[in-house]
């Protein structure tokens, strides 16, 4: 299991091998399994605001990114 602080290095990290920019600021959403447990965080940069943002889902489990995307205007 990791935590909001591993999510987000993870998603940096995929950021900087994608050369995405990874602006502040950084929301991160925990996701529960309907019956409890953590299931997934969902992080958005540049949060709030207009402009270049990258998005990732992220398995709470195992930490394996399960879903990114990248809007560069």
């Amino acid at each position: 299991m990791i935590d909001p602080d591993a999510a987000i290095e993870i998603a940096r990290k995929r950021s900087i091998e994608k050369g995405w920019a990874f602006p502040e600021p950084v929301e991160v959403v925990s996701r529960h399994r309907w019956f409890g447990g953590l299931d997934r965080f969902e992080i958005e940069t540049n949060a709030g605001q207009r402009g270049t943002k990258s998005r990732f889902t992220i398995d709470a489990a195992t930490g394996e990114i399960t879903s990114e995307g990248y809007i560069p205007r």
